[in-house]
């Protein structure tokens, strides 16, 4: 109970540090977004542009400096290698909760370019967090349901059509795209209601990753895939907040990016659209073997009645 009611203390202390931490830095941020929109010729966007990531950097750097003093994490992070803070990279990861971003953070704050990740339109209206976003061209999407799309065929593809518009900015500078293939969090009703094939995994969609392949290949060495495993359970990003997330397993594996799929027509070629889908499925069915056999390893072991 006294354990119980510690947790969440430290949970509504860190939202408060957090908030102020977001709100403090928010104020520089603000700034460099009204001297992006005013800087319109090349010269002031490249001055502008660092240092509105150098701003977002130092958030996730405060957090990241709290997480490291107050969390007691047991971190195991395999096959990380060499990194450069220089480099194009793509990362695909399993998504399961809101900790992911954190955990991604932790292993590459400062070690390559600043993560972006695809985000959900809904989220851009986020206070701070969500100009951020924009200001930093993070793309966003907008999922539409299969119903709405057969009442609104003109709004097909709008969501290829963004990740289009966001490689071609990213294309100019040292990038780290983070794109969650399952398009939203893990839950066992959505694996339920989508009849996934795989067993801790929903179905990945291959779409978004073939266009950025397609606009940013050249700049890939490889693709960077990345599986997140919380052996004693998922935690929330209030779990987060109240030091409750136990063990992280990460474990990374460099797969080589066929060259011919940054030269393939993804949208109208069906040869070429089956095996994007394909290769994605494979890495898909290793990831899925993967966190079975981690999870399997440190199931806790039963005593004997």
């Amino acid at each position: 109970m006294v354990h119980a009611i510690a947790s969440h203390l430290m949970g509504a202390v860190a939202a408060l540090a957090l908030l102020g931490h977001t709100l403090f830095l928010g104020v520089f941020l603000y700034i460099f977004i009204l001297l992006r929109l005013l800087l319109q010729f090349p010269a002031g966007q490249r001055w502008v542009n660092p240092c509105i990531t150098e701003i977002a950097a130092l958030w996730m750097g405060g957090i990241l400096w709290w997480m490291r003093r107050m969390q007691t994490t047991r971190w195991d992070i395999q096959g990380l290698g060499q990194l450069n803070p220089r480099g194009w990279y793509l990362l695909t990861v399993n998504h399961q909760s809101w900790a992911d971003i954190f955990v991604l953070f932790q292993a590459y704050h400062r070690k390559i370019p600043l993560l972006k990740f695809f985000i959900k339109k809904q989220m851009a209206r986020i206070p701070v967090v969500g100009q951020a976003w924009w200001a930093l061209d993070f793309p966003f999407m907008e999922r539409h349901s299969k119903a709405y799309l057969e009442k609104h065929p003109e709004k097909a593809g709008q969501d290829l059509l963004a990740t289009q518009r966001a490689c071609e900015k990213f294309s100019e500078m040292p990038t780290s795209v983070v794109n969650f293939l399952e398009g939203t969090r893990f839950s066992p009703l959505k694996h339920q209601q989508q009849s996934s094939p795989f067993r801790h995994l929903l179905r990945p969609k291959a779409g978004g990753i073939a266009f950025t392949i397609r606009a940013l290949g050249s700049k890939f060495s490889a693709l960077t895939n990345v599986t997140i495993v919380y052996p004693q359970g998922v935690p929330s990003f209030w779990d987060l907040l109240c030091g409750r997330m136990n063990h992280v397993i990460m474990s990374v594996e460099e797969i080589a990016i066929p060259d011919h799929f940054s030269r393939g027509d993804y949208q109208n070629d069906d040869v070429f659209r089956q095996e994007v889908q394909e290769w994605v499925h494979s890495i898909w069915a290793r990831k899925d073997g993967l966190i079975e056999a981690c999870l399997r390893e440190h199931q806790p072991h039963s005593k004997a009645g």
